[in-house]
């Protein structure tokens, strides 16, 4: 796509979420920032205590390969956001490519493309180049949402217009929870706190999907 579409469409995503959502916070300079913002890959390492997580789209404990992340069908924007994070934060290197973990991620967004954000959904996967040295010693991460909200500028909004809502449905939704990443003779590896805030639609006739990741945690 190029930057002048990119840019386009980030800005009418950005005029529908802050028409129909009355303004969340930060989400319009998210939107039409310029498309070369700086990536937000996980890193290479842990950098915190060791501990472990799991979650349906990432590896089992024991070091079972995992299977790729596949969206639940929901018309709960809180409960999907949780397993949108849990998905977003896991990865395997030795169970699938790169590319694979892309594809899979997209079989989450929404359809509507008016509205669908998908590099920034992408940027939460670690680049081709990083996959392959953390592919090098194993590496994988899993996680865990523990909790999910709508954050207060949002609830705040509906209040002041329950209506609004009903133009597209989109919902902003904060999730804390944690990664646990893991490598070929580190089987304990290390630990962090995540949190995200995750633009998710959900219509009445249809499950929710992802609409993007938003670069700042709304609280």
């Amino acid at each position: 796509m190029s930057g002048g579409a990119l840019v386009r469409r980030r800005a009418l995503l950005g005029s529908v979420v802050l028409v129909s959502l009355v303004a969340l916070a930060g989400l319009f300079s998210y939107l039409t920032r310029d498309s070369r913002a700086a990536n937000n890959h996980p890193s290479g390492a842990p950098s915190s205590s060791s501990a472990r997580a799991s979650t349906q789209a990432s590896a089992t404990p024991g070091g079972r390969a995992a299977a790729l992340p596949a969206p639940p069908s929901t018309r709960d924007p809180i409960a999907f956001g949780k397993a949108a994070a849990a998905a977003l934060w896991s990865y395997d290197t030795r169970a699938y490519s790169q590319p694979e973990l892309v594809a899979a991620l997209h079989r989450w967004l929404t359809t509507e493309g008016q509205y669908v954000d998908a590099d920034s959904v992408e940027r939460q996967v670690p680049s081709p180049l990083l996959w392959g040295r953390m592919a090098d010693s194993g590496q994988f991460a899993t996680a865990a949402a523990a909790e999910a909200h709508f954050p207060e500028s949002f609830t705040r909004a509906l209040k002041a217009d329950p209506g609004a809502i009903t133009r597209a449905y989109v919902y902003a939704v904060t999730v804390s929870g944690k990664q646990s990443i893991s490598w070929t003779g580190s089987p304990e590896g290390g630990a962090e706190d995540r949190s995200a805030t995750l633009a998710v639609q959900c219509r009445p006739d249809r499950p929710c999907a992802l609409v993007g990741v938003m670069p700042s945690v709304a609280p």
